[in-house]
């Protein structure tokens, strides 16, 4: 292609686009022939969309033709070639060409129209419909005869169609060329000389056709002229334009006019024949005329909607070759023979359940080839639908919602699109639209049962099927899946979901545990049922499992109660009569209904011809008289039983003395065999032994710190007051009781400095003291066993040792009484009040039992010690100071007065006590003892 028609065409499309926009359409212009993928224009920029707005609308073209030329490109945005385009394939003869497409777009529906034209490029040579041309000449013919030529057919249209035509050689003929009002040109071959058969009786001459197109193209074809004999007259049509319509799809041999010719010449010279003039295009396939009459017909089918008109060129001749021509112009007539035709331009796949009405579904264009009223259409669609139909421009329909749509009640809609056109008769198509409703979450699950009941027996197996819930869910695929969830509550204090567990795709309810029948009589509940939609939807029911029972728990005895560290008889008196109660055994089951339906029997006795069990109430009676020759010991074993299947039983062993005095019972019984039966609870109360002795030694730590601290700061006060203390201190709870009865296998020496400083006091084993306040001189002069071990308590007692305080009380039990005073039933010896202030013989005595305690602690106690190391133990206390009151100490002599000779001595504490005595200060009294710890105490002493 030459530069010029490029600039040509380019200024051409340019033109297109200006006109586009004015008339608001968008038009471009492409040269046929162009390559696959060539660009044919920027529709998104024509158009003014975005690229984003092309791809979420799912733009596409629409044409309505079977081959798409032309794609859409919703990347960029652009026009391209799809397919080849072969302007006279597609176009023919018919100016312009032009390719009218729809783009359409989604959400919202919007549709453009644009016109793609197809312009002509020189591809095609002229060609001539015949191989050769041949005339019989006359000799006679007439310089400037005429003789009409084939006409060359150049597919191509304007300036690339036949444009000229050249005649080789031109000695005897000449060209010349005539337009046609059609726009065709008429070739005539003219003779300018005159013919002379004797000289040359045949020409051959070349038609050159030749087009307008850069390069130009030629065709050819050649010319035969025989000179015949004279005949000087063509014959000349009476018409040079027949014009007559008929009717489409009219039979065959419908008549449509006659050609009529004239020729001046007589006889066989004068005879006119009538031919059609075979020119482009099939028309000599559908019309044929009579040579003879010149009568045209219609010998084929013909469609208004291909072709509206023809023209046929009829030629007149004579025998002689000379001709003449006419045309005959035949308009084809429409008839309403053709249905609407429509097409769906765009349909979603599935429409949502919660579309808004007025919502554009579908978009419809209908085409109806007839014109006139015939190609007028209507449209309509069924009726009790929710949907309508509109029309938005000329053969465009529009499907719109017109109500609300519910999957539930409507999964889907075949919608049937009639279209009739206003012809008559009337011709009508129709197209069945299927659209699918998507499923919305808007339905909740709704159980089958309003509430739910269920029973298991007690004692299952962990993880045994109940029962089952459902839900149904009217809803589509995810949002009808149904889930099943355990509502958080609690049974008795205990998490439902220990007790059972539900799946969350079946609904069966599960037993998480062992039930008991005894500790859960039913279980009540909610199951939750939740759809898998998005938000999700729920509802619940309640769910009630009634617990039922087993025998599984056997009969526990009440009375007599069985205690393997005691005998406990019944006594009857050998004067019972017979049906004297003996005693009851009471039992209960835990179990309910007749598993708790308990019944007595004897099943063994001493003498079974003596007792008898009530079945039904336990009361042991006498079934005779009791007499002398009874043994005093008699022993029953009692059954129990329940009405259990299968029955579970107790048994209890009831002692019976019969005898009439208690005595007589308890020496016969003293070596009355028990059973060792092991308490259950044992565990229970060992571990609770643990806990509590493990309390009392930390609450120890904490009062001994506290002491501790509190020793110290009165220690403090003591110091700054210390000097106006008398020289021999009274320190009655500090000091222990030494007997001088001599119980002892051994008596020491002590050498005792003690000063009004507990700090600066020092206690020595035969060493004389310079400080000394009072010495006491004994007999033994033997060498203490363990002095390092005293000396060193000395110097930690030294550090540790505070001051007397003047709060410290004795306990009621263990508070000294008056020097001398006698003990009274009502006050025990020693328990009484001490109202006045110690006497000096008193303080001495004080002095010497510390004196004597801390010597003879170290050795070893004979029988006379009344239980030492049994009272006296490591852990020995302030409490425990004798009453220094009850025994007075004679200087110089070992002997002691005691007050009350019925009382056995004070043990004296080990040594560590006594050092703790003389240099701690006591502690606040306890609190009284227990009857256990008394009895405790007095088992120790017996001992």
């Amino acid at each position: 292609m030459s530069d010029r028609t490029m600039a040509r065409q380019v200024l051409l499309f340019i033109w297109f686009l200006s006109l586009s926009s004015v008339l608001g359409q968008v038009s471009y212009s492409i040269p046929e022939e162009m390559a696959k993928g060539s660009l044919v224009g920027n529709i998104a920029q024509d158009l003014g969309l975005d690229l984003k707005r092309l791809k979420s609308g799912k733009a596409r073209i629409y044409t309505g033709d079977s081959v798409e030329y032309i794609e859409l490109n919703k990347e960029r945005g652009v026009l391209l070639i799809k397919e080849r385009i072969d302007r006279e394939a597609l176009c023919g003869q018919t100016t312009p060409c032009a390719l009218h497409l729809q783009i359409t777009l989604e959400n919202p529906m919007e549709f453009y129209s644009v016109t793609v034209e197809v312009l002509d490029v020189n591809d095609n040579a002229p060609v001539f419909a015949v191989k050769e041309i041949k005339f019989d000449i006359i000799e006679s013919s007439l310089t400037g005869a005429k003789f009409v030529l084939e006409r060359a057919v150049d597919d191509d249209v304007g300036l690339n169609g036949v444009q000229s035509y050249s005649l080789q050689p031109v000695d005897h003929f000449v060209l010349k060329t005539q337009d046609m009002p059609d726009g065709t040109k008429n070739v005539e071959m003219i003779l300018q000389k005159p013919l002379d058969r004797e000289k040359q009786e045949h020409f051959s001459l070349l038609l050159t056709a030749v087009d307008g197109g850069d390069p130009q193209m030629s065709g050819t074809i050649p010319i035969t002229i025989t000179v015949e004999d004279a005949n000087d007259n063509a014959p000349v049509c009476f018409l040079p334009v027949y014009k007559t319509s008929v009717a489409e799809n009219s039979p065959k041999g419908t008549i449509l006019t006659t050609v009529q010719a004239s020729d001046a010449d007589q006889g066989q010279n004068g005879r006119v024949e009538y031919y059609i003039y075979k020119s482009q295009g099939s028309t000599s396939d559908l019309f044929e005329i009579d040579k003879n009459e010149g009568v045209l017909r219609l010998s084929g089918e013909t469609d208004y909607e291909r072709v509206k008109h023809f023209q046929i060129d009829v030629q007149a001749r004579d025998p002689g070759r000379h001709s003449d021509t006419c045309k005959v112009i035949v308009d084809i007539i429409d008839v309403n023979d053709n249905k609407p035709v429509i097409n769906i331009m765009s349909k979603p796949s599935a429409l949502s359940e919660d579309l808004k009405s007025g919502t554009v579904v579908t978009m419809l264009n209908v085409q109806d080839s007839d014109s006139g009223e015939n190609g007028k259409v209507q449209c309509s669609i069924n009726d009790n639908i929710p949907f309508t139909l509109t029309s938005t421009t000329s053969n465009f329909f529009s499907l719109v919602t017109d109500g609300d749509l519910d999957r539930e009640r409507e999964s889907g809609y075949n919608i049937s699109v009639t279209c009739a056109d206003e012809g008559v008769p009337s011709l009508s198509s129709s197209v069945i639209l299927s659209l699918h409703i998507s499923d919305v979450n808007d339905n909740a699950p709704v159980f089958e049962k309003s509430s739910y009941e269920a029973s298991v027996q007690e004692n299952n197996t962990p993880g045994l099927s109940i029962f089952t819930v459902r839900a149904r869910d009217a809803d589509f695929n995810q949002n009808a899946r149904v889930s099943y969830i355990l509502e958080d509550s609690s049974v008795n204090g205990v998490p439902v979901s220990s007790l059972v567990s539900v799946s969350a795709d079946s609904g069966v309810i599960h037993a998480v545990r062992s039930f008991d029948y005894e500790q859960i009589k039913d279980l009540q509940f909610r199951v939750k049922a939740q759809d898998g939609g998005s938000p999700p939807l729920s509802s619940n029911v309640s769910v009630k499992i009634t617990i039922q029972d087993q025998n599984d728990n056997a009969p526990q005895v009440l009375y007599p109660v069985q205690s393997g560290a005691s005998v406990v008889a019944e006594i009857v008196p050998r004067s019972a009569d017979v049906g004297y109660l003996v005693t009851k055994v009471v039992a209960v089951d835990v179990d309910s209904g007749q598993n708790a339906w308990l019944s007595y029997k004897l099943q063994k006795a001493t003498d079974r011809a003596l007792f008898e069990v009530g079945s039904q109430n336990g009361e042991i009676r006498t079934v005779r008289q009791v007499t002398d020759k009874d043994a005093v010991k008699q022993r029953l074993t009692v059954v129990v039983e329940d009405n259990g299947q299968p029955s579970r039983s107790a048994t209890v062993n009831v002692n019976v003395a019969v005898a009439d005095s208690f005595p007589e019972v308890l020496s016969e019984f003293t070596d009355f065999p028990h059973d060792k039966d092991y308490n259950d609870n044992l565990t229970f109360y060992l571990v609770l032994a643990l806990a509590v002795v493990s309390f009392l030694f930390i609450v120890s730590i904490i009062a001994i710190l506290s002491v501790k601290c509190y020793r110290w700061r009165r220690e403090r006060i003591f110091y700054k007051s210390g000097a106006n203390l008398p020289v021999i201190p009274y320190y009655p709870p500090l000091y222990a009781d030494v007997g001088g009865t001599g119980t002892l296998k051994q008596v020491f020496n002590y050498d005792i400095c003690g000063t009004t400083d507990s700090r600066k006091s020092d206690l020595k084993f035969v060493r004389p003291c310079s400080q000394s306040i009072i010495s006491l001189d004994n007999d033994g002069t033997q060498t203490l066993t363990h002095i390092q071990e005293h000396e060193k308590i000395s110097r930690n007692t030294d550090n540790q040792q505070k001051p007397p305080s003047a709060d410290w009380r004795f306990t009621q039990n263990q508070r000294p009484g008056p020097s001398g005073a006698a003990g009274t039933p009502e006050v025990a010896v020693g328990t009484g009040p001490w109202p006045n202030p110690p006497t000096e013989a008193e303080q001495l005595q004080a002095l010497m039992a510390a004196a004597n305690e801390v010597s003879e602690a170290t050795n070893t106690l004979g029988p006379g010690t009344m239980g030492l190391s049994t009272r006296y133990n490591p852990q020995f206390t302030l409490q425990h100071v004798p009453d220094y009151r009850q025994n007075v100490y004679i200087p110089g002599s070992t002997a002691t007065l005691t007050s009350n000779q019925q009382q056995p001595q004070q043990a004296l504490p080990p040594p560590q006590a006594a050092i703790a005595a003389a240099a701690a200060q006591p502690e606040p009294p306890k609190a009284a003892q227990t009857p256990a710890n008394k009895k405790k105490s007095t088992k120790k002493e017996k001992k």
